[in-house]
């Protein structure tokens, strides 16, 4: 393995489910690479097909979903191709995932002391019960989390939501995974408590050298950690870009729509930018283009066949006919 290939490539993944109508696509075609050491953002509004790109790669979508098509290659191993057996010892052991919510994640009649040996004791059975607790302790001060011998028998309820968040870290990272997958993982959080936890996930990466993939609506947020953005709308990636390159020169009207949505010190505006409509259900995507009902700048040509995903620049990819053109002047005209 090259020491330059990524560490997480994904390949045309497509994840459906069955319907009255026959099968609908959550995830579509969807090509992603994650580098190692280094933080991938996918963004978009809800509905677009985040959360269910984290469920393939984790082989965790709920039925009647399914992965279709495509290759989740970890180390150049297809993730979809291993054995049930084979993916429990992947999960938590070389990829772990934070949810959103920790309270529905976290079972409430385990101490959460427990719920981390438990996850330590799947990949390393030979440990004593000592030898867990005390490394799930170590665990616990390596999120930050104040007196962990003590804490170690509390449970989910008897936590605030910024230290559940901290216990459901502690038990993706006890066995020291290289991937780590973090679905909206500062939602429900008030903005203090918000900047401790990018904090603390910016120094377990510092001092792990693991690589993330950040799943968020949160513009700021990726600004914040991301090295490169994935803009996700209808269940395809639209824009790809290193995040520098993403907010100075966005390329795709969706993407634009949602920077423009954002608030800036350096700009007087009386009014924010909004997007009309909401996304499309995946039954009822329309024709050509995804986003041509909503974009300002649609044409007829828009209408008739879906773009493909193509570079406007170095590094720099689009899924717009009218890109590269400089339509953020246009958009806020």
């Amino acid at each position: 393995m090259r020491d330059n290939a990524p560490l997480l490539r994904i390949e045309g993944l497509r994840t459906v489910f069955r319907s009255s109508v026959g099968e609908i696509a959550a995830v579509d075609g969807v090509d992603l690479d994650v580098p190692r050491g280094r933080t991938l953002g996918i963004v978009g509004e809800s509905g677009c097909g985040k959360s269910m790109l984290s469920l393939s790669v984790m082989r965790l979508v709920p039925p009647p979903g399914r992965v279709a098509q495509g290759r989740v290659l970890l180390e150049g191993q297809d993730l979809l191709r291993l054995s049930a057996g084979a993916m429990r010892q992947v999960r938590g052991g070389k990829v772990a995932m934070i949810f959103q919510e920790p309270m529905t994640s976290l079972n409430p009649v385990h101490s959460v002391g427990a719920q981390i040996t438990e996850a330590m004791r799947a990949h390393d059975k030979s440990a004593s019960g000592a030898e867990l607790r005390d490394r799930a302790i170590e665990a616990l001060k390596r999120v930050r989390i104040p007196s962990p011998e003590s804490r170690f028998d509390d449970y989910p309820h008897q936590l605030s939501g910024g230290m559940r968040q901290r216990v459901m870290i502690a038990m993706a990272l006890a066995c020291r995974p290289q991937l780590l997958i973090a679905d909206e993982p500062t939602t429900a959080l008030d903005v203090t408590v918000q900047a401790q936890i990018l904090d603390l996930l910016r120094e377990l990466q510092d001092e792990t050298g693991m690589s993330i993939i950040l799943i968020t609506h949160d513009l700021g947020v990726i600004a914040e950690m991301a090295d490169e953005v994935a803009v996700m709308y209808a269940g395809k990636v639209v824009e790809r870009a290193t995040a520098a390159e993403l907010f100075a020169s966005p390329q795709h009207p969706y993407t634009l729509g949602l920077l423009g949505s954002i608030p800036r010190l350096d700009e007087d505006r009386e009014r924010l930018l909004a997007i009309e409509g909401a996304v499309p259900p995946p039954f009822a995507l329309p024709k050509g283009c995804r986003f041509h009902p909503r974009c300002p700048f649609a044409i007829e040509a828009c209408t008739r066949a879906q773009p493909a995903l193509e570079p406007v620049a170095d590094g720099h990819l689009a899924a717009c006919i009218r890109a590269p053109v400089e339509q953020s002047a246009e958009l806020a005209a």
